[in-house]
């Protein structure tokens, strides 16, 4: 479902600032896998998901999803096969709209626009029972304008409005980490229950190493531009923090030095 080969990228190539964020990456997700990417600061987690998404072109190598080389499409026109949530609550939805309005948009993402906008009676059932998946109220609550939600609410909405066409891949980058703790739980909660339900290809990039280790069926660890630890199957499932950091050593030859995922 998403085939990554030989992605390399480097930022400001010639000059005194270059720096190499991905050194010939490869990775394969098959479909219905839910891999989690752990890393320190500048391991290439983010940089990863913006080559995937089209935000970054990259200088060599390649990226296919459901079978289509995406690699020299713009973002825009890759937006269709993709969905993602954002780091930023305030990101991936349009404050000054209302609710109902968002997902309208999100549910014709892809379709011609005409003239025509009403949203249909029918519609907004489907709107109102989506959201009641959400128990946040938020059915009740349809025209309220999306910059007025907490941060915790905006995220579920942006979460259901990211999987709400069934995207060929998701892509979750530290969308809980805005949050506080019992917010964030319930957003990871609601995220495996959309990627078990809609069997989703999904990306998700953490620095808290018990969510990768306790969330998907696969973990990846980055370093240095690099996968050097990519764990699934019964040793994922029964890995442990002690278990992780051990590996990245052995693998590295350093210790794994990040305060936010150590101290999650």
């Amino acid at each position: 479902m998403l085939e990554v080969k030989g992605i390399h990228k480097v930022f400001n190539a010639g000059t005194v600032n270059e720096k190499v964020a991905l050194k010939h990456v490869d990775l394969t997700l098959e479909e219905g896998d839910f891999v989690t990417v752990i890393g320190g600061n500048g391991a290439g987690k983010s940089t990863l998901l913006n080559c995937v998404a089209g935000v970054y072109p990259v200088d060599a190598g390649s990226i296919r999803i459901d079978g289509t080389d995406v690699t020299r499409l713009s973002e825009h026109k890759r937006a269709a096969l993709l969905g993602r949530v954002f780091q930023d609550p305030m990101m991936g939805t349009a404050s000054n709209m209302g609710i109902e309005e968002n997902l309208a948009l999100a549910y014709r993402r892809g379709q011609r626009r005409t003239l025509r906008w009403g949203i249909s009676t029918q519609e907004r059932e489907l709107y109102k029972e989506l959201l009641s998946q959400l128990h946040l109220g938020l059915e009740d609550r349809m025209s309220a304008k999306v910059g007025l939600l907490s941060g915790g609410q905006r995220q579920a909405l942006t979460l259901l409005m990211a999987t709400l066409k069934r995207p060929k891949v998701l892509l979750l980058d530290e969308h809980t980490a805005a949050l506080d703790p019992k917010t964030a739980a319930k957003v990871l909660e609601l995220s495996d229950q959309f990627i078990q339900e809609g069997h989703l290809t999904t990306l998700m990039v953490t620095h808290n190493m018990r969510d990768a280790i306790k969330h998907g069926n696969r973990l990846i660890m980055m370093y240095d531009g690099q996968i050097i630890l990519d764990i699934r199957g019964p040793e994922k499932e029964n890995l442990t923090v002690d278990d992780l950091l051990h590996q990245f050593e052995k693998v590295s030859g350093e210790e794994f030095a990040n305060d936010r995922a150590l101290l999650s």
